[in-house]
């Protein structure tokens, strides 16, 4: 990029041949920084997951079929809302975007704790068949709720990426980004494993997310023109700026390109099976984990080294794909799903054997081959849409990818109540197969982003 002096300064400085590299500089900063920013998403995500059994402890009349159905609608909410914040997030300031969606899902983890008291005051019990009514009612509200500015997180971190990150170099820094998945859920896994009640599941991630808003409105920025800095080169495709703020051609430009493009509905339906895989890990681990006779401290470490796993597996699929597939991910996460599909049968065989190290390594390697996929499905899409349209193409990949819940929500509670967890790792390979199938379509993509028209 030009050397050209930012008329805002980054918080830290990158030099290249010893002089400051002002784009690096701010292109690491909105890296490392949005990170953490969308870290904080999880924090007041994930924790539900931790409280339930809590609430089960608490509430014996809540049933996991009660957690499930919340978690169905929930899914189905933010797959509609990270679909329609994608199409928004194309056009809006990406940092304001964060600020509000963080911003309200603190506001409404404090009052998810306040739930039981909610519900006495609505239904003046506190116990009893309409107490567990009111309960289940005033949870599926706030969980729906929180559910839609959910949906604020990522799609304005992926305007981010796609604006300060040329194609060349986004699946190893993608991958690197997307790791903030996995460290909020591992973070947030380890602080709610070790919460006392239900209601410090819910207040302690907000009050940490609440200094979240406040880091993100100080240290991002939209893109480098907002701070004085050269854009990134238009590639192939892209729709140029002064086309890009006539309504009419956006329009037409998002359907051709984003709604009737076959490779984006191909990588959206290997998202959803990806996240069928994840979310029966992640959303009914801990359950799933202690009925296996694991402590509420231990199944939080065993579903955190599963996220750390993810990291190290983003990571190297970023720089694999880069490196030795000449930016073709969708060939890395072919390969992967294999590999995910050939530990989850191992771990089916591995339940029966009693032996905690040894599950969760395989459970650790599942974790890595299956991150990868998850990381680069969105970086092929953004790579085949644009940067100007790179958003919205994710939202579609999100919405389809939260689709999962109708299988992993209540199908999987009531899965659970009948047969116990242990068929489920057979189940899984099967579907991580068909996510193989899918993907592995698109083995040759041409791959357009890497030619620029400048």
């Amino acid at each position: 990029m030009e050397d050209i002096t930012p008329k805002v300064k980054p918080i830290f400085r990158l030099k290249t041949g010893g002089k400051t590299d002002w784009f690096k500089s701010w292109q690491w900063q909105v890296i490392i920084c949005s990170m953490i920013g969308y870290a904080m998403f999880y924090f007041v995500r994930k924790n539900f997951s931790f409280a339930i059994p809590m609430l089960q402890d608490a509430f014996p009349g809540l049933t996991k079929a009660h957690f499930g159905a919340i978690m169905s609608a929930g899914g189905i909410i933010y797959g509609i809302s990270k679909l329609i914040n994608g199409v928004i997030g194309d056009r809006t300031n990406a940092r304001w975007h964060l600020v509000l969606g963080l911003g309200v899902c603190v506001a409404v983890n404090f009052i998810f704790g306040w739930s039981a008291k909610l519900t006495t005051l609505m239904t003046g019990e506190t116990g009893g068949p309409d107490f567990i009514g009111g309960m289940v009612a005033i949870m599926s509200v706030l969980y729906i709720i929180n559910q839609i500015f959910q949906g604020c997180g990522f799609a304005p971190c992926n305007h981010l990426m796609v604006n300060w990150v040329p194609p060349h170099e986004l699946a190893t820094k993608m991958s690197i980004w997307n790791t903030s998945h996995s460290i909020g859920a591992f973070v947030a896994s380890i602080i709610c494993g070790y919460l006392t009640s239900w209601q410090l599941c819910f207040w302690v991630p907000a009050t940490i997310s609440l200094f979240g808003i406040l880091f993100i409105f100080a240290t991002l920025r939209d893109t480098p023109k907002s701070v004085g800095l050269k854009e990134l080169p238009k590639v192939e495709g892209e729709l140029d700026d002064e086309k890009s703020k006539d309504k009419k051609e956006w329009r037409k430009f998002l359907v051709n390109n984003v709604f009737k493009n076959p490779v984006v509905w191909i990588l959206a339906l290997t998202d959803l099976f990806v996240y069928v895989v994840r979310f029966a890990i992640l959303d009914w681990g801990p359950s799933m984990l202690q009925d296996m006779g694991l402590s509420q401290a231990l199944s939080g470490w065993t579903v955190g080294i599963f996220e750390v796993a993810g990291c190290l597996g983003m990571i190297f699929a970023g720089y694999v794909s880069d490196k030795f597939f000449k930016s073709r991910s969708q060939r890395v996460c072919a390969i992967e799903m294999v590999l995910v599909a050939l530990c989850l049968v191992a771990l089916h065989f591995i339940q029966d054997m009693h032996s905690p190290v040894l599950f969760l390594i395989v459970l650790a390697l599942a974790g890595f081959f299956l991150y990868g996929p998850q990381a680069l499905l969105g970086v092929i899409a953004s790579n085949e849409v644009s940067k100007k349209a790179a958003s919205s193409a994710v939202g579609i990949i999100g919405f389809m990818s939260y689709l999962s819940t109708l299988i992993t929500g209540l199908p999987l509670g009531l899965f659970a109540d009948k047969f116990g967890w242990h068929p489920i790792f057979i189940l899984m390979a099967g579907v991580s197969m068909i996510g193989f199938i899918l993907i592995v379509t698109l083995w040759n993509l041409r791959d357009r982003a890497h030619n620029t028209t400048e």
